[in-house]
């Protein structure tokens, strides 16, 4: 068998194989369906400092190649997440990884620093597509200076393995990239969602309550191949692939564009065993053709 062992910066991955944030739950809710040591990583459902309940219904739509989305963060915050969450998987034998989310940089800053505390939570991934209350609204990640200053705050205040993901609604995604690498980020995770919409023409409204939300699912997987060649090559830390990944060609896919590991999001609705099949599948291509270790095709498309 092929050598499935890949490394974002300190943290050691037994594969390349990790769950996108709010489509695994907190792993504990897939227990049932594959064997949860055996991903290479779970990032679990989005965190913010104080409790959220989110946006009201409707707020998922499905589409002809996908699913549009704008649950809007609903949980319960960080310190339900320390008291009540943790305790459950803190023991589960792979990388169980928190999604951070604010509305302001010391909100993300004293959010990461809690869970710094967490002996068994090697590092976050710091969603920056996030609303800045201060500045109208604008997502954090479309600008250089957004993205940068939610960086350095939390890096002031975080000291394991920071995993940024980027936002694709953006005129150049490799000016984000190199600002947050810039600031102190291990690691970049792209894409996340496009926005998009969707209208029932019955009803003569959009489906979802807010108007837009996020799309994910094969729709998107070009564009965020695009993405990631371009970042994995405008960057020196790893980049972690993710949008639109069904098989484990997909995600061999991504690693040939630059990507050290991968994220499955909407797949795992459609299939719960989805993760364990795709690490199974990028270990036969490997043996199929003659490569030892996964590292050997990271980045190997021109």
């Amino acid at each position: 068998m092929a050598s499935l062992n890949v490394n974002i910066k300190e943290l050691k991955l037994k594969n390349p194989v990790m769950t996108a944030s709010g489509t695994f739950g907190y792993g504990l809710e897939f227990a049932d369906f594959v064997p949860l040591d055996g991903i290479g990583g779970i990032i679990v459902k989005g965190t913010t400092l104080k409790p959220r309940e989110g946006n009201d219904y409707p707020r998922m739509a499905e589409t002809p190649m996908g699913m549009l989305n704008c649950v809007g963060l609903q949980n319960k915050g960080v310190d339900y997440f320390c008291e009540h969450i943790y305790p459950q998987i803190k023991d589960i034998d792979t990388n169980m990884i928190v999604n951070v989310s604010g509305s302001s940089p010391e909100d993300y800053a004293e959010c990461a620093a809690r869970i710094d505390a967490l002996d068994k939570i090697p590092a976050i991934e710091l969603n920056i597509s996030c609303p800045n209350v201060r500045d109208g609204g604008m997502a954090f990640g479309v600008t250089c200076a957004g993205a940068a200053s939610v960086v350095k705050a939390v890096r002031e205040r975080y000291h394991k393995t920071l995993i940024v993901k980027l936002s694709p609604n953006v005129t150049d995604i490799t000016e984000i990239a190199r600002a947050v690498e810039a600031e102190g980020a291990d690691s970049v995770s792209l894409i996340n969602t496009l926005m998009g919409t969707s209208i029932d023409i019955e009803k003569r409204c959009r489906r979802l309550s807010i108007g837009t939300g996020g799309l994910s699912g094969p729709a998107v997987k070009p564009v965020a191949v695009r993405m990631v060649w371009q970042v994995a090559r405008a960057v020196k830390i790893p980049v972690v692939g993710l949008g639109g990944i069904m098989t484990a060609e997909d995600a061999i896919e991504f690693i040939m564009a630059g990507a050290t590991a991968i994220e499955i999001g909407t797949a795992n609705f459609i299939d719960p065993t989805v993760t364990i099949k795709v690490r199974d599948g990028i270990n036969s291509w490997l043996d199929n053709h003659g490569c030892k270790s996964v590292q050997e095709i990271i980045g190997v498309a021109e």
